[in-house]
């Protein structure tokens, strides 16, 4: 401790005592110099003088820059890290607890001129009321450099209340001081990147407080952002959308997770326009949201766009279902209107259908107005020509495969079953199948799930299926080139497509019917049916059933040059060489006459299958299916070709 003879004690009386803190200079009187150094007025020591031992014990043990001061302000004491950093001499009184007046301040300012002034009044304060002060000012050391320091000053009285000294610690936070500066200035660019972000961005607290709004987002809303923080929730929502947003915001805020929903905002102008708002939380230590970071895309446009084609297709639903007749089925007989009967009765359920008749009724047609008229109509619908698939292909057609599972399976590949997900798929020509397609699909009829050629995963199918044949699949039961478990799934509801030769009152309305339709089609107009080929084609047996009728109309209307329409009685006509004798079965006679219709088709169209003169459009169906069927038939569609030249 510091020898208080009576000549240092003289020095000390001497000056003019102060406190730099602040640049605040107190002048007090002279007992105060004898009350803070624990001497009376008789150069006895009284419990001050204990006092300051403690402090000056303890302020050695402090990391941190202790000081004290009289009563009045005026800095005694600093120890010696505080002493250390502002390089005071070893011997300097300001070490020891000697005041040395306005010295020090005359010489090296401590504070930072600009921390002045707010340092006085909160200095002056502590003085004024003798209340606890704090404080952060930047000190300058000798050498000039500045370093940031957070002061507590407290008073320090006797058991009587009597002020004793002013005891302080000042904590070097200058690193905490640049690294906030730093963060600051991150912020203030982070948020000039977001005002000219083309999104709306907003900043929501933890329990969805308004914290932050870009400048895209006021100046959308048309508000300052105090008004838009003050605002509550869903005030610039839609009021339809706003308990669909807040509710999935409760999910997210009890999973703690991120969420996406499509809603309608409120512009200055008081039109609303529609948004995706992207919602991600962050999360602190203990996975608790700190804040909720909301990005919100326009996406107006998207939305007006799908509006208007959901109008236009329930237009056209509307406009289909009031339609008299169904798509392409023409007529009004009495066999016809009982499968259309049928058709309406099945058409509401899931159940499996099994269309049954001869090449040529429209059975296609069958299959796609129970489909338009199911709960499915709006999804899918897969047509398959079972007969006109190579059988290495089908399965891979039906089912899809994997990448690798054969040679030239470059890539996964999704089949018929997955692409009518949700949908109808119709199976034309299902007798035709292999047997190990046959089990394949009992499986899918069965358990409702596929696998892709080349994996053992099996995937789950939602799928109507509607199946077609004009082959006695019965007798293929009993052959065994059928299956019968498989026969009995899909014949759960049975349609039979009446011969067109049982639908003689329907000829004149469908001959009618395809001379508008392709009289249109090739710029024609005509104003009478010639009689003869009306009565005609009501008494020929129509073997090729509609599908024969539309192609002989066709090619009428082809050759016409007269705007009576007529028929060349030779084309209804069959040679008696070409008719199967009575050892062929009624199938057979079948195939044969179909043979005949396809190779008549192949010599106007010179072998050519595809097109709009290709044979496929004469006869009215699909090229893969024409091709399937002269496959299956025998035809040798190569020397159609040779006839051309």
């Amino acid at each position: 401790m510091l020898d208080l003879s009576a000549g240092s004690l003289q020095w000390e009386r001497e000056q003019k005592l102060n406190l730099c803190w602040g640049g605040a200079v107190a002048e007090y009187p002279q007992y105060e110099v004898d009350r803070i150094d624990g001497v009376n007025g008789n150069g006895a020591s009284d419990e001050h003088s204990t006092v300051k031992a403690q402090l000056r014990a303890a302020a050695g043990a402090i990391p941190g820059h202790v000081w004290y001061a009289t009563p009045s302000g005026a800095l005694v004491f600093i120890n010696s890290m505080s002493a250390d950093y502002l390089r005071l001499p070893k011997d300097h009184p300001l070490r020891f607890g000697i005041d040395i007046g306005g010295e020090w301040d005359s010489h090296i300012p401590l504070l930072h001129p600009d921390d002045h002034e707010e340092t006085r009044k909160v200095w002056s304060n502590c003085l004024r009321t003798g209340s606890p002060g704090e404080i952060s000012f930047r000190v300058r050391d000798p050498q000039g450099n500045y370093r940031w320091f957070l002061s507590l000053a407290h008073p320090l009285r006797a058991g009587d209340g009597t002020l004793i000294c002013w005891v302080g610690v000042n904590f070097d936070i200058d690193d905490r001081r640049v690294a906030e500066q730093r963060l600051q200035q991150q912020e203030a660019e982070l948020r000039q990147i977001l005002d000219f972000a083309p999104q709306l961005i907003a900043v929501f607290g933890p329990h969805r407080e308004r914290l932050y709004a870009n400048r895209t987002s006021l100046e959308y809303f048309g508000i300052p952002v105090e008004e838009w923080r003050d605002a509550p929730p869903g005030a610039v929502g839609h009021p339809d959308d706003t308990g669909r947003l807040l509710s999935q915001w409760n999910r997210a805020m009890s999973n703690r997770s991120a969420f996406e929903i499509e809603v309608r905002m409120r512009k200055s102008d008081g039109s609303y326009r529609w948004f995706l708002n992207r919602f991600n939380p962050v999360h602190d230590g203990q996975g608790q949201i700190l804040r909720w970071y909301a990005a919100c895309t326009d996406i107006d446009d998207r939305k007006r766009a799908e509006e208007d084609l959901q109008r236009e297709n329930a237009a056209l639903r509307e406009e289909l279902n009031q339609a008299p007749m169904f798509e392409e089925i023409v007529g009004s007989s009495e066999p016809l209107r009982k499968v259309l009967s049928q058709i309406n009765k099945v058409a509401a359920s899931d159940s499996t259908v099994l269309i049954l008749g001869q090449t040529g009724t429209g059975k296609e047609l069958i299959a796609r107005a129970i489909h338009k008229r199911s709960k499915r109509a709006g999804r899918s619908f897969i047509g398959v020509n079972c007969g006109a698939i190579p059988t290495s292909l089908i399965a891979s057609e039906l089912f899809g495969h994997e990448k690798g599972a054969f040679t030239g399976a470059t890539q996964r590949r999704l089949g018929r079953f997955e692409a009518a997900s949700g949908g109808t798929i119709f199976l034309d020509e299902v007798g035709d199948l292999p047997s190990d397609i046959q089990i394949a699909l009992l499986r899918v009829l069965q358990e409702r799930e596929i696998e892709r050629v080349g994996s053992d995963r099996s995937i789950p199918v939602d799928v109507r299926v509607l199946a077609a044949t004009h082959r006695d699949l019965n007798k293929l039961v009993s052959e065994g080139k059928f299956r019968q478990d498989l026969l009995y799934r899909l014949n759960v509801v049975p349609i039979t497509m009446p011969p067109l030769r049982e639908r003689a009152t329907d000829i004149p309305i469908l001959v009618e019917y395809f001379i508008a339709r392709f009289g249109k089609k090739m710029g024609k107009k005509f104003q009478t049916i010639e009689k003869k080929t009306l009565k005609v084609m009501q008494e020929y047996e129509w073997p090729g059933n509609v599908r024969e009728l539309q192609n002989v109309i066709e090619r009428a209307v082809t050759l016409s040059d007269s705007d009576t329409f007529a028929v060349d009685e030779a084309w209804l006509k069959r040679e008696p060489s070409e008719v199967p004798h009575s050892s062929g079965t009624p199938n057979d006679v079948l195939q044969a006459r179909e043979k005949e219709v396809i190779e008549a088709a192949l010599a106007q169209s010179h072998g050519r299958i595809s097109g709009p003169v290709g044979a496929a459009t004469k006869l009215g169906i699909p090229d893969s299916t024409l091709e399937g069927k002269i496959k299956r038939l025998g035809i040798d569609k190569y020397r159609f070709k040779s006839q051309a030249g």
